[in-house]
């Protein structure tokens, strides 16, 4: 026990970690206000704060599968859990998606600071409910409600198609990159209007993915679904989905983003018209 003594702060180094990818996506999405749309560092800025919430996802899943395996699992980091989320699945996640919305003149100031606002109160409210009705989140399997980082996967996977399909960050080495290459076979002006599609979804995506966060609607844990096979399977699977995000990054994780969305949505709907089928035979 004495040898894992030193390393007992390490979940909680990474869940401050991920507190602090939130804030510097905050500030990187500032500062691409500030500059304005028609700026060069504009886009690079916008990308730079999307894949910093990426990455936070990513230390949010690892922060407490180490503390189970260090046995150094405490009141304080659930606690700190929450909080970190609050910053980096809440506030940053809604505030990028303001900035896309002002930087590119739509909506208007109030609407835009309402949307943004629901999404990260709901977060809160979500995040809240988790810590009252649930003792240990790794001993569940599924959630109710869309977890707190799928919410901000899906308006950051939004976010980062609609900057593909603008063209502006699939430059890699002064080269296009894969999913580059593949958008420009189509037609510029389609590309255009479903970049400017998707920014004007995200005034809708805010309250919408917000509401869903605090429904009753029963999600699976993305990890234990990935990881749930053993042996050769499971490393299979794990080795293609590495290789898949290295090759084309945004459309995988913005199609994997709204089909975990929807299937939780569309099971639940079945479930409840299963459940009023069996209601109506008993009746």
């Amino acid at each position: 026990m004495r040898s894992v003594k030193p390393l007992a702060q390490l979940p909680n180094l990474l869940t401050l970690a991920n507190a602090g990818l939130g804030l510097l996506a905050i500030s990187k999405s500032i500062d691409a206000l500030a500059l304005g749309v028609a700026h060069p560092q504009f886009h690079g800025l916008m990308e730079s704060s999307c894949w910093l919430v990426m990455v936070a996802m990513v230390l949010d899943g690892l922060d407490g599968r180490l503390a189970r395996l260090l046995g150094t699992h405490s009141d304080l980091g659930a606690q700190l859990d929450s909080f970190a989320d609050a910053i980096t699945f809440g506030v940053a996640p809604a505030l990028v998606g303001k900035v896309m919305l002002e930087a590119h003149g739509l909506g208007h100031p109030r609407l835009n600071f309402v949307a943004a606002a629901i999404f990260s109160l709901m977060a809160v409210l979500r995040l809240a409910r988790f810590n009252v009705e649930t003792d240990d989140e790794d001993d569940h399997k599924s959630f109710q409600g869309l977890p707190s980082p799928a919410a901000a996967g899906i308006l950051i996977a939004t976010i980062l198609m609609s900057l593909s399909l603008q063209g502006r960050i699939e430059i890699e080495g002064g080269q296009e990159t894969v999913v580059g290459a593949g958008l420009s076979i189509l037609p510029e002006t389609f590309r255009i209007e479903m970049s400017v599609f998707l920014q004007h979804a995200i005034l809708f995506l805010l309250p919408v993915i917000g509401m869903l966060m605090i429904s009753r609607i029963r999600y699976a844990h993305g990890l234990h679904a990935l990881f749930r096979a053993t042996g050769v399977v499971s490393l299979a699977r794990l080795v293609f989905i590495v290789l898949a995000l290295f090759l084309a990054p945004v459309p995988l994780l913005f199609v994997l983003g709204y089909a975990y969305v929807l299937y939780g949505v569309i099971q639940a709907g079945l479930d409840r018209r299963k459940a009023s089928a069996e209601t109506r035979k008993v009746a």
